[in-house]
């Protein structure tokens, strides 16, 4: 099936300077408005004709937005504060290296500079039959193109398919989920928090959404919470290149250890599953154990017990079992 293009439909512009006033235009114009952040996300979907907003709504100029600063519980970060900013910022390398280097292996430097943290974790998925144009139930229409017989579907989920086997392409969200942070959403009349977990949406629960932002809605900071802080973690993501190429699977976690046990911990897995994907089964197979060659075995079996490979990616079942365990026996303070 082609897809021909058309000329780029004219949007209108908006660059407010204040959080109210961009807050006012997303409440006016709705689902018709498009938000543009880095602009790294946007300007790949607006020159392929993609997506045709006819409002622009630039947070540029916004400085509210911007920021990364401690709390007397952790640390806040703007949902606009660059990529760089966040993997370069002392508090968080210091005290959240995990999320320093999950930011650190986005893109090239040039993009990291560019993008937002906000953007990172509201881009849409990267599949491409979604992302040329064809009809298919993401966008509306009644097939899941990736998802046939003859289908190109080596990047696409092994867990949790339904109906869409998109992936969440973010490489900072399973760090923000590994590390309990909370998401703090506003919209015109109202403000809400919720847990970085409950941010992303799968397809069993909305098709058409990956995060739980409505029109009118926008992310506006990330709260990281001091429990974590200083804790032994690991961060690994697996993509095609080095730069520039999005995960084919990555893994964030970390752990509370006392007297050589483990505590607590957080996992979290991406690139595999339509949202990022906690391994709660994982996490309490790990309480009260010490690290040996059995325990890895048995909690690398129980990351990949639900997954559903497609034709073309069953090697994300073992390259995700290798990097659950990779997590636990290699984790650093």
């Amino acid at each position: 099936m082609g897809v021909v293009r058309d000329m780029m439909k004219p949007f209108e512009l908006f660059q407010p300077t204040e959080l109210d006033g961009a807050l006012d235009l997303l409440s006016r114009h709705g689902s018709d408005a498009w938000i543009l952040s880095g602009g790294m996300d946007t300007f790949d979907w607006l020159k392929d004709r993609a997506k045709q907003p006819s409002v622009v709504v630039d947070l540029g100029g916004v400085s509210e937005l911007k920021g990364i600063e401690g709390t007397e519980d952790g640390i806040r970060i703007g949902a606009m504060a660059s990529l760089t900013e966040v993997a370069t910022h002392p508090e968080i390398t210091s005290r959240y290296p995990l999320l320093a280097e999950s930011a650190e292996k986005v893109a090239t430097p040039q993009i990291r500079q560019q993008g937002t943290l906000g953007g990172n974790l509201c881009q849409d998925t990267r599949c491409w039959y979604y992302r040329s144009g064809w009809p298919c139930y993401r966008a509306g229409g009644n097939i899941c193109y990736a998802n046939t017989p003859t289908a190109l579907n080596r990047e696409h989920c092994v867990f949790e398919a339904n109906r869409c086997v998109a992936v969440s392409p973010s490489d900072t969200a399973p760090a923000l989920i590994a590390l309990d942070a909370r998401m703090t959403i506003r919209s015109r009349r109202s403000e809400r928090t919720v847990e970085a977990e409950d941010f992303f949406l799968g397809p069993a629960t909305d098709i058409t959404r990956m995060t739980v932002l409505r029109p009118g809605e926008l992310l506006t900071e990330i709260h990281v919470p001091q429990r974590w802080a200083g804790q032994s973690y690991y961060f690994e993501k697996v993509a095609d290149r080095k730069a520039w190429d999005f995960a084919l699977a990555n893994v964030a976690a970390t752990f509370q250890r006392q007297n050589g046990r483990i505590q607590d911990a957080r996992i979290c897995v991406g690139a595999v599953a339509a949202k990022p994907l906690r391994l709660r089964n994982v996490e309490a197979a790990l309480r009260g154990q010490s690290v040996d060659n059995s325990l890895l075995e048995q909690v690398g079996e129980l990351a990949v017990r639900n997954a559903r490979p497609l034709r073309q990616n069953e090697y994300k079942v073992s390259l995700t079992r290798n990097l659950v365990k990779r997590a636990i026996r290699d984790a650093r303070t």
